[in-house]
């Protein structure tokens, strides 16, 4: 095999809450009066709440808010967020996503989530994967969201395997500079293909099974 293991970002990858991502923010930002729309919701892909926040903030015009309001304001966000993902099960899995899954662990690798979202776990859960992957690296146990590597860095590690032995399979251009800046190669799929920096580029989900191979 070409690799031992793979990193798989969450949303977007394994499942997709873009969605649920929107409406949320989408209530925050109404009621700050903030102008918010899917083109700006898109820049947050793969990018950590807080950083995330700061985006949306861009466009606020009210008065100065403190560190302490910035951390009340993303809160509020993730419990309306939590409370959508409350509505995934695993329909949410699809069967394409799950038969690869399974395919790449048939041939020995060891498979690990590289998410900078904190609510991976109960994500994972919903979606019937809570004790599938060998690793979860997230925003729980990082300090640096992408495109800063730390997140694949610390999930190769968990694995026990160095860098140059996994992959990275992103849809997100921020996740992509975060392998290469991890020194993993890369997959992309979905809006990540666009950018050109990847080490393949995926058409679907099951491509993966070819790109594993020597």
């Amino acid at each position: 095999m070409k690799y031992e293991g793979i990193i798989f970002d969450l949303d977007g990858v394994i499942c997709h809450t873009d969605e649920y991502h929107y409406q949320a923010w989408k209530t925050l930002a109404d009621k700050l009066g903030i102008y918010f729309d899917r083109e700006i919701n898109n820049r947050l892909r793969g990018v950590s709440r807080m950083a995330s926040l700061e985006i949306i903030l861009e466009c606020y015009e009210g008065a100065p808010l403190t560190d302490e309001q910035k951390e009340q304001y993303a809160t509020e966000k993730n419990d309306v967020y939590k409370k959508l993902l409350g509505n995934m099960s695993e329909k949410d899995l699809s069967k394409e996503v799950a038969d690869t899954l399974n395919a790449l662990r048939a041939k020995g690798l060891k498979l690990a989530i590289g998410s900078s979202s904190k609510n991976a776990p109960y994500i994972l859960e919903r979606i019937g994967l809570g004790n599938f992957f060998d690793a979860v690296s997230d925003g729980n146990n990082i300090t640096h969201s992408k495109p800063d590597p730390e997140v694949f860095v610390k999930a190769a590690e968990f694995l026990g395997l160095p860098a140059e032995k996994c992959m990275v399979v992103e849809d997100a251009e921020a996740g992509i500079d975060a392998a290469i800046a991890g020194h993993m190669d890369s997959a992309a799929i979905g809006d990540a293909v666009g950018c050109g920096k990847a080490t393949c580029n995926l058409t679907t989900f099951a491509d993966l099974l070819k790109e594993v191979e020597e």
